[in-house]
């Protein structure tokens, strides 16, 4: 019996391969569940007993890839493919692992192999064809997915894999015929109605796209990129908080999801939560540091925080991810352009309109920046451009008209000047709703609701801050100009437009929900102004702690100068008059970005105009005296020392010579007079108007009308 030691009876060798089969079962079990460990334990164990079994070495092999062990990897699988011989699913199997590791050369071979042993195997076209996409050999690649499908027409996989490739190649149509079929042969497939909402979001059938994305989270609730991609829908729909919500749930599911991140960030920031949305960028770019659109929109959001310089520093690393936006060089030539440094300036924005030549918002930004003079190149460009206008969008024909009406005005054209003005304000003026009675109507209102009798009875309410001083006024009347020279003073920060005093208003409802400015001023107590003003003054206040006085130079605030004696009783008021007809031709020539509907048009303009000098009129008769300070734009370029020291007095703060440098003070202005400002100071805007006189009857006629004095300032 010693002869046949060792040997292995058939019933020994059916109790090792059942042992076997059950210990590769837990180990398998243990690798899906992450428990790496103990899964190689049992693989190794298998692999004592038998090393020559296949599966064994595929999910060791597996493993060793996913722990960063490659080359025991590639070891333990190339062994696999010696034991495999002329099984083509053990080279399916295989060539799928090989793609997992990112070799696509061997994946490609074994799959390869597969189709040696068995040409119809159309799992290995399918399989060849994603390789080979990863790759971006895409038209390869639809060749195998067709080779697939013309064996297994039922083949879901190569459809839906056909329809990624189709989208790759821009061939969306097509796409979405190949996802629409797959997804009959397999409705409940959450990426196929992923991947085809995709697709329609790219063509635009936006409402479409989000049934896909919803059918997708309804088989997947705890798809994450389904939601993300859902956000981004409802982001192009203009839904922000639902995409915004999405995003968060993709946050939720991935919290490493940068591109949610960055998403959410683009979201909070569209509904002017600029702090949140920094929030955001920030996270994404810990994720991912080299995310070039998180450091550009991370910079957009500084930038709106007057955070110039930090702003321009994540330009800057967004520019060396992706040098070829043309939106990135623009961007930072507003960054630069706002802080004084416009050489910088002007050198970002010749890179932009060199990547983007027909980009006329860039044109645009760099025919402000510095005045055209006889042979400008910059003109040549505009001209060149003009030839072909109507190949243009509307938005950049809009440009287009403004950058050519300054360079004419430069050029003292008034005539060329005029047209280009005139047809670009035409075009914008269709592009917006303004309803002028409603808008005349409540200036209006607003004087028979602040009566002298109103502001006699609220005396005591309200916050009592010396801090805000309000510098107000027609847009282009100099008040970008009353702003700069007193931030030039040590204890004044200028804080710019803001919004903050508008905001608290609109939120104050009256009856059955209904806006309740101007009317529901009278019903105020003073708890009520208290709480308006010290919010305010909290807003504000956060902006510059240390400053003595902080400048809100909001032209719209006009309609709030009594509420705002009322709520902040101690607030300076500044108002800057400027020639009427010079003001208001200054509009005309400026595309504005804000919401300014009324200057499209210089019938509305002249309109407008006489109804807000009404309503000076009436404030200058029931605010008190000594609360609003009058300066005159052609005053102050005249005398500038004189005027100077009268606003910083009004302001109850000790006079400083820095006050008289103010083209030096270096800080953000955010205004159409961000170059002027930069400069010292000079008299060549006043009269301005006087060579366009007769081509602007509609304005004048207007003015007229409103008993608007339009001598020519002298």
């Amino acid at each position: 019996m010693a002869d046949s030691a060792g040997i292995t009876t058939p019933a020994a060798s059916n109790d090792i391969r059942g042992h076997i089969a059950r210990v590769l079962e837990i180990a398998t079990i243990l690798h899906r569940q992450g428990r790496l460990h103990q899964s190689e334990q049992l693989y190794r164990r298998i692999l004592a007993i038998g090393p020559n079994h296949f599966g064994a070495l595929c999910g060791l092999g597996m493993l060793c890839g996913q722990s960063g062990r490659r080359d025991d990897a590639v070891w333990m699988l190339r062994h696999a493919a010696i034991v495999a011989g002329g099984s083509a699913d053990a080279q399916m199997h295989l060539g799928t692992i090989f793609a997992a590791l990112d070799h696509s050369a061997e994946a490609i071979a074994h799959y390869e192999n597969a189709l040696a042993i068995d040409p119809r195997h159309a799992g290995a076209h399918n399989n060849i064809g994603v390789v080979l996409q990863r790759l971006g050999r895409l038209e390869d690649a639809v060749a195998h997915f067709e080779q697939a499908l013309a064996i297994a027409p039922d083949l879901a996989e190569a459809r839906g894999s056909l329809g990624n490739a189709l989208r790759a190649l821009g061939r969306r149509d097509e796409a979405v015929a190949q996802y629409e079929q797959a997804l009959a042969i397999r409705p409940g497939h959450a990426d196929l109605h992923n991947n085809l909402a995709g697709v329609l979001q790219m063509l635009g059938r936006s409402e479409e796209a989000i049934a896909h994305y919803e059918q997708a989270l309804a088989l997947k609730p705890d798809y994450a990129e389904a939601h993300f991609n859902l956000g981004n829908a409802l982001q192009d729909l203009g839904r922000h908080v639902e995409a915004m919500a999405r995003y968060e749930r993709a946050i939720a599911l991935k919290p490493d999801f940068a591109a949610a991140h960055n998403n959410l960030g683009n979201g909070l920031q569209k509904l002017g939560r600029f702090e949140q949305a920094i929030v955001h960028y920030r996270r994404a770019l810990a994720i991912q540091p080299g995310y070039g659109d998180a450091h550009h929109n991370l910079g957009n959001a500084l930038l709106a925080l007057d955070c110039n310089e930090e702003a321009i520093a994540h330009y800057e690393q967004a520019i060396a991810v992706d040098s070829a936006k043309a939106e990135l060089h623009n961007n930072m030539g507003t960054a630069l352009h706002e802080i004084g440094r416009l050489e910088e300036a002007y050198r970002a924005y010749e890179k932009a309109v060199e990547l983007a030549p027909r980009a006329a918002a860039i044109h645009l930004n760099l025919a402000s920046l510095k005045p055209f003079t006889a042979g400008d190149p910059r003109l040549a460009t505009l001209e060149k451009l003009f030839e072909d206008v109507g190949s243009l969008g509307v938005d950049d024909q809009i440009g287009l008209h403004f950058a050519l009406g300054k360079a004419f005005a430069d050029l003292e054209q008034p005539e060329r000047s005029f047209r280009h003005l005139s047809a670009g304000n035409a075009l914008k003026r269709r592009q917006i709703a303004y309803d002028e009675s409603e808008t005349l109507r409540t200036f209006e209102r607003i004087r028979a609701t602040f009566t002298p009798r109103l502001l006699q009875q609220k005396p005591g309410g309200g916050d009592d801050s010396p801090v805000p001083v309000f510098v107000v006024g027609m847009p282009r009347s100099g008040t970008t100009l009353v702003e700069q020279v007193l931030a030039s003073h040590s204890r004044v920060f200028g804080a710019g437009e803001r919004e903050d005093f508008r905001e608290a208003v609109s939120a104050l409802k009256g009856p059955n929900d209904t806006p309740a400015f101007p009317e529901l001023a009278a019903a105020m107590s003073a708890e009520d102004l208290r709480r308006l003003g010290s919010h305010y003054v909290g807003r504000v206040s956060a902006t510059s702690p240390e400053a003595a006085r902080i400048v809100d130079k909001m032209p719209i605030n006009v309609l709030y100068l009594g509420l705002i004696h009322m709520a902040l009783p101690r607030a300076r008021v500044i108002h800057v008059r400027r020639d009427p007809v010079d003001s208001c031709l200054s509009c005309f020539s400026l595309l504005f970005t804000g919401d300014l509907p009324h200057t499209y048009d210089l019938g509305e303009l002249g309109r407008y105009y006489g109804a807000y000098a009404a309503l000076m009129e009436h404030w200058r008769s029931v605010l008190p005296p000594g609360v609003m300070l009058e300066v005159r734009y052609e005053d102050v370029v005249d005398d500038l020392e004189t005027q100077a020291r009268r606003l910083v007095a009004h302001c109850g703060l000790d006079w400083e010579d820095a006050c008289l440098a103010f083209h030096q003070t270096q800080r953000p202005v955010h205004t159409a007079s961000v170059t002027q400002v930069r400069q010292p100071i000079y008299r060549s805007s006043v009269g301005r108007w006087r060579p366009y006189g007769h081509l602007l009857q509609p304005l004048l006629q207007a003015l007229g009308a409103a008993a608007v004095d339009t001598a020519p300032s002298q």
